[in-house]
């Protein structure tokens, strides 16, 4: 009896592809060779869940008139401040988002806060920072104001942003008291809160937010246009 012989299902769709029209074995070509991608992309989101569903601020609290949803993305209103919340609270986590910067543009990523729609939260919770490096006005900033930075506490590497007018990716992993910072592909922080802490913070304030074990992810708004979408996470908790 002769050997068996093993057909991958990319090699049996090609070899029935001989019988079809040149067009349409294309076409199915280009299906197939999709296939590892798709399943490579599967296996990276598993276990995310979607924070927003393109049109709608349904899942979010806080300072919800001061944004508004815009070409499938979040958009912070001009002039208008306020912190938009998740209406879950988080501890250990994942979180991916694409973000894109107007010019000048003053925001923050919020973590483990308490649910306050206005005000700053940089102390009460902790405040990534959401910055346009390249304003003019911020050139003589502490080196911890500046995008991606644990605000007055961790600064980030910089010069990691893509120009203004495109999108950024950004990925953020919380677990228990590291924070791990990827901003299109590169790490500009990876820090544990106890050790940038001790014996004090660089801002030299007290920060009990950085204390904090759960709370609220969020958006903090300064009026600037800043845009969020894709955004994603995954709950390590559990």
């Amino acid at each position: 009896m002769p050997a068996a012989v093993c057909i991958s299902p990319v090699d049996s769709v090609v070899r029935r592809l001989r019988h079809f029209p040149v067009a349409l074995s294309l076409v199915a070509v280009a299906m197939v060779s999709e296939i590892p991608v798709r399943a490579a992309q599967a296996v990276e989101d598993e276990g995310f869940v979607s924070l927003f569903d393109g049109k709608s601020l349904q899942g979010w609290i806080g300072a919800v008139e001061s944004h508004r949803v815009e070409d499938g993305a979040i958009s912070v209103i001009p002039g208008a401040a306020g912190n938009l919340l998740t209406e879950k609270e988080y501890s250990n986590f994942v979180l991916r988002f694409e973000f894109r910067l107007s010019a000048g543009a003053n925001n923050g990523l919020g973590i483990r806060c308490p649910n306050v729609a206005k005000g700053n939260l940089h102390l009460e919770g902790i405040e990534l920072q959401i910055l346009d490096n390249s304003a003019e006005k911020y050139k003589d900033l502490q080196p911890y104001q500046y995008h991606g930075s644990v605000y007055g506490v961790v600064p980030a590497r910089r010069e990691f942003l893509k120009p203004l007018g495109e999108w950024n990716s950004q990925e953020v992993t919380v677990k228990d008291r590291r924070i791990k910072v990827v901003l299109n592909g590169s790490v500009i922080v990876d820090a544990d809160l106890d050790a940038a802490s001790t014996p004090k913070t660089l801002d030299g304030q007290d920060h009990p937010g950085i204390r904090r074990s759960k709370g609220h992810v969020a958006f903090l708004g300064h009026g600037d246009r800043v845009d969020f979408r894709k955004i994603r996470i995954k709950d390590l908790s559990k």
